[in-house]
């Protein structure tokens, strides 16, 4: 009788895990489970004072916060690893040097550099053969370190727009190089990568899109009849919400009935607020705060439609979420976004452009609810085709079996 295969061991390293905005991470990590992987999640630190998802609850439980350890500690692992590893070290710490001089934080580098050294210690310690970090932000840097110090091969995932803003101070060119294989969630965004990683390295640069679980989408509920949208995010500057708000006065002056929900929460919301007030749009606007998966599901199936103002995004879930639910999306032409909003499933507007956004709500509001059903069931059909979870997961599994190869 034929034993079976011992599943893959492999890490994931986020800066900040779980996080309500990064539930894709942990839909990945599960898909991959399910494909025979051992996945063991590493992250600086938690955030679960903000969680209120039980499904995050669980996932903050399952997650090694290696900063919780204390400093001392992970100072102590770190130079001992050093030690043990004095070959690799001084190239390693050229490397943080390096890349802290391009970020103009030298310091922060050699705290990472640390980190890194201490994390090459609990990889090994825990057999894990691969490692791959989500952001090309300091977790790839970390990721990167850690190689250079003897730790495990190791890839990354970039979304944007944060990494696309400062590829020169964030070393893009040299953690590309470094890595097994780079992975980009649009074709927009594997451009960007090639703008800035050597054209030998291009063919290492993958396409992994992220991915929903299709059954948490059942069946859609029906359009309603009323003018309801709803937008989803964290309340910063890239994502455009005080924007929206002028775009949401403008438009309630022609559709008295028009009410926007607002889920998601951020440094932005006193502002928020206070434009709502201001335009006196209480009766148009409703924050919620962040709500679990299920309570967003709600939320979508009593709207018509989704609405993204955002500046800078990589390739929002959300849009897919509001997809699989049914629902057309009113988004900016940015980024990932024409590669999933397409004419037969919303209305793509240009960034910046409080009356292109009240205009896109006019078109929401004069088309016939059946046109709107239409559209919905196509950018259903679109979502379920491009961004399955166990399909993604399954083209990133090859990629860390096989490397860039695959």
């Amino acid at each position: 009788m034929q034993t079976p295969a011992l599943p893959v061991k492999i890490a994931y390293l986020v800066n900040t895990y779980p996080r309500a905005s990064h539930t894709f991470i942990r839909r990945e990590i599960q898909a991959l489970e399910k494909l025979d992987f051992s996945v063991q999640r590493f992250a600086m630190r938690s955030d679960r004072a903000m969680l209120n998802d039980p499904d995050d609850k669980a996932e903050d439980a399952r997650t090694e916060h290696l900063l919780e350890r204390g400093k001392l500690a992970v100072l102590a692992g770190a130079l001992g690893w050093m030690l043990r590893h004095p070959f690799a070290t001084p190239g390693a710490v050229a490397a943080a040097l390096r890349m802290g001089a391009r970020a103009g934080r030298r310091r922060k580098h050699l705290v990472y550099l640390a980190e890194a050294a201490f994390l090459a210690a609990r990889c090994k310690a825990l057999g894990i053969g691969h490692l791959h970090a989500h952001f090309g932000t300091n977790p790839a840097t970390v990721a990167h370190l850690c190689r250079l110090l003897g730790g495990p091969r190791w890839s990354f995932t970039t979304h944007g727009p944060e990494e696309f803003d400062a590829p020169v101070a964030l070393s893009l060119r040299e953690k590309i190089a470094g890595a097994e294989f780079t992975v980009a969630v649009s074709s927009f965004g594997r451009s960007q990568l090639c703008r800035w990683a050597e054209l030998a390295h291009w063919p290492r640069i993958k396409v992994v899109h992220c991915g929903i679980e299709t059954r948490h989408f059942p069946a859609p509920a029906p359009i309603p009849a009323k003018l309801r949208l709803i937008a989803i995010g964290r309340f910063f500057e890239q994502k455009g919400f005080p924007l929206l708000i002028e775009a949401i006065a403008e438009a309630a002056r022609r559709h008295p009935d028009l009410h926007v929900t607002l889920v998601g929460d951020g440094e932005l919301r006193g502002e928020i607020e206070a434009r709502i007030e201001s335009l006196t749009l209480r009766r148009h606007v409703t924050l919620t705060g962040w709500l679990t998966g299920a309570q967003v599901r709600e939320e979508l199936a009593a709207a018509q439609a989704l609405i993204l103002p955002s500046f800078a995004e990589g390739l929002p879930v959300v849009a897919m979420e509001a997809m699989a639910s049914g629902r057309p999306v009113i988004a900016t032409a940015i980024a990932g976004l024409p590669e999933l909003v397409t004419a037969d499933t919303g209305w793509l507007v240009p960034a910046g452009d409080a009356a292109a956004l009240a205009s896109a709500i006019d078109t929401l509001a004069e088309t016939p609810p059946e046109r709107i059903a239409a559209m919905g069931v196509a950018a259903r059909y679109r979502v379920f085709a491009r961004h399955n979870v166990e399909t993604e997961a399954a083209r990133l599994a090859l990629l860390i079996r096989g490397g860039a190869n695959a």
